[in-house]
């Protein structure tokens, strides 16, 4: 995979600075719940700063408002990065998203982001498979580098697309084949072993649309209603009792996913094997997050939900990359260009 040019590789001095991070956090009460995807961008910003920057100018979106909202304004963003970077050539422009120009990618927004500035950095892998003004048309405009966390998604993940050690498991799970088909088809064929959990299994055993194998689960933890308290009892995954709903993987299916994820050596998760945000319905995913997390193997865990388990079973120190990609990983690991990424111009 050729890679865009470096930040590393920017001549910054003097120079006023637009950053595109990604500090699309959780906020409640007003203040950030969870400062993860800020600490991300503070290496990048800390670099510009050190290389002497005159100003470094950072936007980023914040939900999905559809125009000015105060409950999307950037204000507690902007605090929160002022506490843990206290510069004041920072600043945090206001939400890209309240202008209806930047889903459109017009070429108007883009100037105006572009305005007084004379340099632009991309450092926001997750936004990096849009084509928005501020990921891609601006990229135009100015002379354009990509940021630290953006080189970093691409090598680690673009490790999984080139020649991998062997054995190569991948794991998936979530709501829906449809969501992770391509993928399944670019990335899985390449896998020696494809293991399959959550609501997606149930479809891949009624139909399976891939050209190669996968592995089933043997068992189900089944609850008669999709209730956290539900009454449940394991079964075969062909045996569900009519009304009932499978709700995890169960303790069989678990025990050959850690055995096969335990002799891989390169691994890569997306997505959970059960409803796991509830306690009850966890413990399949909690199994794939400590043999992913006890592997002698390359690691790589992406999507919201696999990252959420590993970061909550205290484990993601111990996964060789966790990606903060989502969609934009997805899309990489099917082959597809990012239109954020081929804004830049290659190293």
């Amino acid at each position: 995979m050729k890679l865009p040019r470096s930040v590393r590789d920017a001549d910054v001095a003097g120079k006023r600075v637009l950053v595109r991070a990604d500090l699309n956090v959780p906020l409640e009460d007003g203040r950030v719940a969870d400062d993860t995807r800020i600490r991300a961008s503070l290496p990048t910003l800390r670099l510009l700063l050190e290389q002497g920057a005159a100003s470094v100018a950072v936007c980023s979106h914040l939900g999905r408002p559809k125009g000015p909202d105060p409950a999307f304004a950037m204000a507690p963003v902007e605090a929160r990065l002022r506490e843990l970077l206290p510069d004041e050539r920072i600043s945090v422009l206001e939400n890209t998203r309240f202008n209806p120009g930047e889903t459109k990618n017009d070429p108007g927004f883009a100037r105006e982001l572009a305005d007084g500035r004379d340099l632009y950095v991309n450092d926001a892998f997750g936004s990096a498979h849009r084509a928005h003004s501020s990921t891609e048309g601006v990229a135009h405009l100015l002379p354009a580098y990509a940021g630290l966390l953006l080189l970093d998604e691409l090598e680690h993940l673009g490790r999984l697309l080139g020649d991998v050690e062997r054995p190569f498991v991948l794991v998936a799970g979530g709501a829906k084949v449809e969501d992770k088909l391509g993928v399944l088809q670019h990335l899985g064929g390449r896998a020696d072993t494809v293991l399959i959990g959550g609501k997606m299994a149930e479809e891949l055993r009624v139909e399976n649309p891939l050209d190669f194998p996968v592995e089933l689960p043997v068992d189900v933890v089944a609850a008669a209603a999709f209730e956290a308290d539900a009454e449940t009892k394991v079964v075969p995954y062909d045996a569900v009792p009519d009304g009932w709903l499978g709700l995890d993987i169960g303790p069989e299916a678990g025990k050959r996913f850690g055995e096969l994820i335990g002799g891989a050596r390169t691994i890569f998760w997306n997505g959970p094997m059960g409803v796991f945000e509830w306690p009850r319905f966890a413990a399949g995913t909690n199994t794939v997050a400590q043999a992913v997390a006890a592997a002698d193997a390359y690691s790589v865990v992406g999507g919201g939900d696999s990252v959420r388990a590993v970061n909550e079973a205290g484990l993601a120190d111990k996964v060789s990359w966790v990606s903060t990609g989502g969609g934009a990983s997805l899309e990489l690991l099917e082959g597809k260009e990012l239109p954020g990424v081929a804004a830049i111009p290659s190293s």
